[in-house]
């Protein structure tokens, strides 16, 4: 069931800025978190930028996100490394429903919009639906959630990794 509501312009042309990063562009100007809310439209909520990130973890900054608030919808520019193919930055979309502090309304809310989300969201490879805490908490957990075989994830070793590891030696 479609809420009717729509994505706001703004909020079109900010996941395209995400979507499309040109080698020419400020890397300290760089989008790597935008949360949206849905009132009378999906619109923006907060713009996190690389250079408001400096010195912190991003993971974490996520993590901080989803703690203090009930519903929202997410566009994480992903950034993690792999064994194989080493680093890579992807977008994640992810649409946060607390089981636990969330009302009804809410939760049926953000569900019936997200359909209008991701047709703006064309190129995006992941979609996440998290509703407790416990699903996102730990960066291995996250990365699980991607099915990506990371060993690093926002410049931080896996434990899944570092237990592979450990086995093979």
């Amino acid at each position: 069931m479609a809420s009717g509501v729509k994505v706001d312009d703004s909020l079109k042309t900010m996941i395209n800025d995400m979507r499309l990063v040109k080698s020419g562009d400020d890397e300290n100007e760089r989008i790597r978190i935008l949360t949206c809310e849905v009132t009378d439209t999906v619109h923006v909520k907060d713009v996190i930028r690389e250079k408001e990130l400096e010195g912190k973890d991003t993971f974490n900054v996520l993590c901080e996100l989803m703690d203090n608030c009930h519903c929202m919808y997410i566009l994480y520019d992903c950034h993690y490394e792999t064994k194989d193919s080493g680093k890579k930055e992807e977008l994640v979309f992810i649409m946060w429903s607390n089981d636990q502090k969330s009302c009804l309304k809410n939760k049926l809310l953000y569900a019936s919009s997200k359909d209008a989300m991701k047709k703006c969201l064309s190129g995006v490879k992941h979609s996440l639906e998290i509703n407790c805490c416990e699903d996102y908490k730990t960066r291995d957990a996250f990365i699980e959630k991607l099915g990506r075989e990371a060993i690093t994830l926002e410049g931080v070793t896996l434990k899944c990794h570092c237990t592979q590891v450990q086995q093979h030696i």
